[in-house]
């Protein structure tokens, strides 16, 4: 019997998660980058570690580091002369973040709420969250709430943070597709479109009754969360709006550790 696949730490999400040729046509194929294979690319190649830093970082051997960076530089390769699209997705991964000791102790029962936050606001701009207000949920009520301040920038940064810290849902104004594609990796449900008290709209997520755009977007304007940062949502707002809560706009709702059949060769692990 096969020894089970053992988690490879990561220090985060990705801020881009799909790369095509300038010339790309809808006939192109696909490569699956896991985000294991990422990290190894992220921490040798770009951060310029050695095999065994990379191997100690990540939790694993250094015969498992090499295994992994190989097979991430056969797929770039590839994407590179073959004029391939690359989507990065899935994997045998752990969260190697800390942030789950800035939030409260959660409750068995409890829905965790995180909302984007500014001056008792729901604050526009994802990628550049300074605050989040975090509120805990039972039978529809509120029954707990924290302001905690963001340890990171950009929106892969942010997705982990909240991982780290329990969070089920997150409320926000407009907010870029890669940020869609790192909560949705994080399994954490996107209720976006949403402005006004950030107390209310907790309280109505609590009850049910939230109304949200789950098409408010970030136009690209070649700056902030790497998707733009220049927000817009399409009239719906807190009210007149659509209910969602929604995986649909990522690549899967992946749970904190493991491939949930949205990448290559990734097996489950915790």
């Amino acid at each position: 019997m096969p020894r089970p696949t053992r988690c490879r730490r990561i220090g985060g999400y990705p801020d881009h998660w799909r790369f095509a040729p300038e010339d790309d046509a809808e006939e192109t194929g696909e490569i699956v980058l896991t985000l294991d294979e990422y990290e190894a690319i992220r921490l040798m190649d770009h951060r310029g570690l050695t095999q065994e830093q990379c191997a100690a970082q990540m939790g694993v051997g250094r015969t498992t580091v090499t295994a992994i960076y190989d097979s991430a530089r056969k797929k770039l390769a590839r994407f590179l002369v073959e004029g391939l699209r690359l989507r990065l997705a899935g994997g045998s991964y752990a969260l190697a973040n800390e942030s789950e000791n800035c939030f409260c102790q959660k409750g068995n029962e409890s829905m965790r709420i995180a909302v984007t936050y500014e001056n008792g606001q729901v604050f526009q701009h994802f990628g550049h969250t300074a605050q989040f207000k975090v509120y805990d949920a039972e039978d529809g009520k509120i029954v707990s709430e924290q302001v905690i301040d963001t340890n990171g920038s950009g929106h892969g940064a942010l997705a982990a943070f909240l991982q780290g810290g329990k969070v089920d849902a997150l409320i926000c104004g407009g907010i870029g597709m890669g940020a869609r594609n790192a909560l949705a990796e994080a399994g954490i449900k996107l209720y976006p479109g949403v402005s006004g008290s950030a107390d209310e709209a907790a309280k109505a997520l609590a009850e049910g009754t939230l109304a949200c755009d789950p098409d408010a977007h970030c136009d690209h304007h070649g700056h902030g969360e790497g998707e733009g940062d220049h927000c817009g949502r399409h009239g719906h707002g807190e009210s007149g709006g659509e209910h969602c809560g929604n995986h649909g706009h990522g690549e899967g709702g992946g749970e904190h550790c493991g491939h949930h059949g949205h990448g290559e060769g990734g097996e489950h692990c915790g």
